[in-house]
């Protein structure tokens, strides 16, 4: 478009709208209807100053929003303030308000390139200045309401936080498996209490303490052969299903090895007999792995405890030692 001399449009205005008046001139019309030349020269004029003015580049601070076109950029904050009182209509008591009517969606989106820092600011706040709320999601219809995605994901992403430790109404936190804590907290009432018991044997062999339940069945007997070294106890129960520990008690005031010494501080291999040993536990009647040889302990409510030296000798009356033994149910 050809540049116009601005003393040209300033005549076409002056001529559209005198100074003795605020209205055009209404210049009579030519015959058969038409207006007469120079009102279509001011028309003209008019219609080519408005091109003139749309047709220069981006706009910028300053200048008027253009619908459907990119705004430029601005380097300062652009504020709408307004004081609109919801009424009770369908509309109003917002300042502003986007929609998009099309089915595809996209009423608004907002970008930004907001860091990492502490003093960055979000890509959108809501901040409510009084006591209401500060922001409202609505999904008229469907089964999602919205998604959080945060980066890759996983669990070092956090979807959002809050210094609120109030219950969120309607969120089923409290759910595992589809399970309220209620539901969980019942269902593991109504399980058998599971138990730990006890027994702690002499290093003669016998029952010295024990939680209940317990008979001793053989203590280091020297019949059957295979007995010999071993401790048989009955423990009332079927062990099919339960954990066997056993473990040497510490007895730091029986001397074991002739050097005078049972604190355990000694010098020297094998030097501290009191605080040495070793021993393992098994449940009897295991096809293939353990059977056990005095009569009628063979069976799975009985165990066996074998009690041995360092070197794994079997143990005899000067150096066994007291021992422990627990059943976890």
């Amino acid at each position: 478009m050809a540049k116009h001399d601005h003393h040209d449009w300033e005549a076409a205005w002056q001529a559209a709208y005198p100074a003795d008046d605020s209205r055009p001139v209404q210049e009579p019309k030519a015959p058969g209807g038409r207006r007469s030349p120079r009102t279509r020269s001011v028309l003209l004029a008019t219609g080519l100053l408005v091109l003139g003015v749309t047709s220069v580049g981006v706009a910028a601070t300053g200048d008027v929003l253009r619908e459907g076109q990119r705004n430029g950029t601005a380097t300062r904050e652009t504020e709408i303030v307004s004081r609109t009182n919801e009424a009770g209509n369908a509309k109003g008591g917002y300042a502003t308000r986007q929609s998009n009517l099309s089915r595809s969606g996209g009423g608004a989106i907002y970008g930004c390139r907001a860091g990492t820092g502490d003093n960055t600011n979000p890509c959108l706040r809501s901040n409510n200045l009084a006591g209401g709320l500060a922001f409202e999601f609505n999904a008229t219809s469907g089964t999602l309401g919205g998604t959080f995605t945060v980066g890759a994901g996983g669990d070092a992403a956090k979807p959002f936080t809050t210094n609120a430790t109030g219950v969120a109404t309607g969120l089923n936190a409290d759910e595992v498996d589809g399970q309220s804590a209620n539901e969980i907290a019942a269902a593991g009432a109504a399980l058998p209490a599971a138990r730990t018991r006890w027994v702690l044997v002499d290093a003669n062999g016998q029952i010295e303490a024990q939680s209940g339940g317990f008979t001793l069945k053989s203590g280091y007997g020297a019949n059957p052969a295979g007995a010999a070294g071993n401790v048989y106890i009955d423990s009332g129960d079927d062990l099919s299903n339960n954990a066997i520990t056993a473990t040497i008690a510490l007895q730091n005031q029986v001397e074991q090895d002739g050097n005078a010494n049972v604190n355990g501080r000694a010098p020297g291999a094998d030097q501290n007999a009191e605080f040495s040993g070793e021993i393992s536990a098994s449940r009897c009647a295991i096809a293939g792995l353990v059977s056990c040889a005095p009569p009628g302990t063979n069976t799975n409510t009985h165990f066996v405890v074998s009690p041995r030296l360092s070197d794994g000798q079997v143990t005899d009356v000067g150096n066994r030692k007291r021992f422990y033994v627990i059943i976890s149910e």
